[in-house]
C-alpha cells in the first residue's frame, strides 16, 4: 500500500497544491487545518510523514512537534517555515522535524523532499547488515540500534542514517554536502545547516563516549575514536 501522507496548513490553495503533486507520485493524501486536528490525524490514521506548517491555529507546528517527539512519536517531520529565517528552521530541528522547507516553495521540490526523508538507504535495511564496532560505539543497521559501552542510545531516524554514514567512512572528513546525499538521500545545497543540528544532537546523546564527531574547519565533519 502506498505511504500515508499528513498535510497540516490552513491555506487551502496550499494544501490542494501539494495534495495534487504528492498523489502524482503514488503517495496517499490526508489533510488538517489545525495543530489539535494535526495530532488527532496522526493519532488515528498513523502517516508515514507529516508536512507541517509553522503557523496554525490552535496549536502551531512547533507545538504540534514537541507533543510528537515527547510522546517518542517517530513520525517523520516536514516542516513549512514562512519565513526564509534561520531561527524558524533551527528551532523546528531542535524540537525534532527531520527537514525544512521555505514557503513559497516549488512543489516538486516538496515531493523530493518527501520522498528523500522516506527514503532508507537499502544498506541498511538488510537483514545481514554488519553490526559496526568503533570504540566503545556499536551500530546494528539490521535493527537500527546503537550502544554505547553496552547502553543504548535513543537516536530519531536522522540521527541514526547520520551516524550510520559517519561510521561507515570512519576517519574520513566528509562535507555537510556529501552527509545530506549520503545520510539524507539528497543534494540541496544551502541546506547544510540540517546536518549541523543533527550532529549535535548526536554530540550530546554520545557523551563520554571515546567515540567523537570532530569537526574539520572549512570542510566538514568524521568520526573519530580517542
Amino acid at each position: 500500500m502506498a505511504e500515508l501522507i499528513l498535510l497540516v496548513d490552513d491555506e487551502a490553495s496550499i494544501i490542494q497544491l501539494a495534495q495534487l503533486y504528492l498523489e502524482r507520485e503514488g503517495f496517499r493524501v490526508i489533510s488538517a487545518g489545525d495543530g489539535q486536528a494535526a495530532l488527532d490525524s496522526v493519532a488515528s490514521q498513523n502517516p508515514a510523514l507529516i508536512v507541517l506548517d509553522v503557523m496554525l491555529p490552535k496549536a502551531d507546528g512547533f507545538e504540534v512537534c514537541r507533543r510528537l517527539r515527547a510522546e517518542n512519536n517517530p513520525v517523520a517531520i516536514l516542516m513549512l517555515t514562512a519565513r526564509d529565517d534561520d531561527i524558524d528552521k533551527i528551532v523546528g530541528l531542535e524540537l525534532g522535524a527531520d527537514d525544512y522547507l521555505t514557503k513559497p516553495f516549488n512543489p516538486r521540490e516538496l515531493v523530493a523532499r518527501v520522498k528523500a526523508i522516506l527514503r532508507r538507504d537499502a544498506r541498511v535495511s538488510q537483514p545481514d547488515s554488519v553490526v559496526l564496532h568503533l570504540g566503545d560505539l556499536s551500530i546494528d543497521p539490521a535493527s537500527r540500534e546503537a550502544n554505547i559501552g553496552g547502553n543504548p542510545i535513543s537516536l530519531r531516524t536522522k540521527e541514526f542514517d547520520l551516524l550510520f554514514t559517519l561510521a561507515e567512512n570512519r576517519g574520513r572528513v566528509l562535507s555537510r554536502e556529501k552527509l545530506l546525499e549520503l545520510a539524507w538521500g539528497f543534494d540541496f545545497y544551502g541546506q547544510t545547516r540540517t546536518v549541523d543540528v543533527h550532529v549535535a544532537h548526536l554530540r550530546k546523546k554520545m557523551g563520554e563516549s571515546n567515540v567523537k564527531i570532530e569537526t574539520v574547519t572549512g570542510i566538514g565533519y568524521k568520526l573519530i575514536v580517542l
